[in-house]
């Protein structure tokens, strides 16, 4: 299953909720990883319990027990952008529900969740609550608003853009202007996840990148031109253009070395 976030800039990103075996395997990594911090802990804890009173001693083991469920997993995820050892293995990221980094506040409110639905109940509350929802939340992520999405494999490769037959003639002799990087890659995502979007943003989307990509084209589409049919006319014959000035730029390089190793000691003049 694929989710589709749809960015502030238009931008559609696909990001695939993780699955729950691959979620358990990095939770078990994770644990794994707390365990021996934790046995460290108790160490050294030990190590001076000679020296400390029971009620210091039961504030230090308060200390370790909050230090292991909260303080490390919250500070691992705020400062690896929700990337624990265990989500680093298994290609997996923790996000905000709109594909964003989460910060302190999410990765707290994962980690206080964690007590209870982690620790105390064995993961039992967890291994429910991820069961029955469609993109695999625990009780954490619904408070906090995240979810874990695969950042490994997720990748699908977009559908070429074809040149829409009836716009050719009209693309060939168009006055089209660089676009934008930006503009360019918002439209070239569009088109090929416009299939999978709901058909109201779609036909919303289409004709707001439409009337900026219209900015960089002279003359203007033919009238009544669907907005999805331009963009392709103007990314295919972009594509082609660029692909024809790369091939020449290719020729007349080849071309300039042939003369500079015919003749090693002198540089002719440019040819026109």
């Amino acid at each position: 299953m694929s989710d589709e976030i749809l960015t502030g800039e238009g931008v559609v990103l696909d990001a695939r909720p993780a699955s729950f075996a691959t979620r358990t395997v990095g939770a078990l990594i994770d644990l794994a990883v707390l365990a021996v911090v934790a046995v460290a802990l108790l160490v050294l804890m030990a190590s001076i319990g000679a020296e400390v009173d029971d009620a210091a001693g039961a504030a230090i083991v308060i200390l370790l027990l909050v230090t292991v469920m909260v303080g490390i997993p919250t500070t691992v995820e705020t400062l690896t952008r929700g990337r624990s050892l265990g989500k680093l293995v298994m290609g997996l990221r923790i996000v905000r529900d709109d594909g964003g980094p989460v910060r302190f506040r999410h990765a707290f409110i994962r980690a206080m969740t964690g007590v209870g639905e982690l620790w105390l109940s064995i993961g039992s509350i967890a291994l429910i609550c991820s069961l029955v929802n469609r993109q695999g939340k625990r009780v954490g992520d619904l408070l906090a608003g995240t979810y874990a999405v695969r950042v490994r494999g997720g990748q699908r490769a977009l559908p070429p853009v074809v040149m829409p037959h009836e716009l050719s003639r009209w693309a060939h002799g168009a006055d089209i202007r660089r676009l934008p990087d930006g503009l360019a890659l918002q439209s070239r995502q569009f088109l090929g996840r416009a299939t999978g979007l709901h058909p109201g943003s779609r036909e919303r989307l289409g004709l707001e990148l439409a009337g900026e990509v219209e900015q960089y084209v002279a003359p203007g589409p033919p009238p009544g031109t669907h907005p999805e049919r331009f963009l392709a006319a103007v990314l295919a014959e972009r594509r082609d253009r660029e692909y024809v000035q790369a091939v020449r730029a290719a020729q007349r390089a080849r071309a300039e070395a042939v003369l500079v190793h015919r003749l090693p000691h002198a540089v002719p003049d440019p040819v026109d």
